[in-house]
C-alpha cells in the first residue's frame, strides 16, 4: 500500500463521517472538516465518493374531505 493509498483511505473515512454526523449536508460536512464546498465536491470525485441527494421528504397522505 502506498501513501497515496493510505491518505486517500484516511480522507475517505473524515469525509463519510462528517457527511453522516451532518446527516448528508455537504455544507456543513465542509465546514465541519474546515475545507470549501468545492473542495470537498473535487476530493468526493477523486475518492468515488456519490455526491449524495437529501434524502426524501417522506410521503403524507391527502385526507378526503
Amino acid at each position: 500500500m502506498t501513501l497515496r493509498d493510505l491518505v486517500d483511505a484516511y480522507e475517505r473515512r473524515l469525509i463519510e463521517d462528517a457527511l453522516r454526523a451532518t446527516g448528508g449536508n455537504q455544507r456543513r460536512a465542509a465546514r465541519a472538516l474546515g475545507v470549501l464546498p468545492t473542495t470537498l465536491h473535487e476530493k468526493m470525485k477523486r475518492l468515488g465518493l456519490a455526491r449524495r441527494a437529501a434524502p426524501a421528504a417522506p410521503a403524507t397522505m391527502a385526507l378526503a374531505v
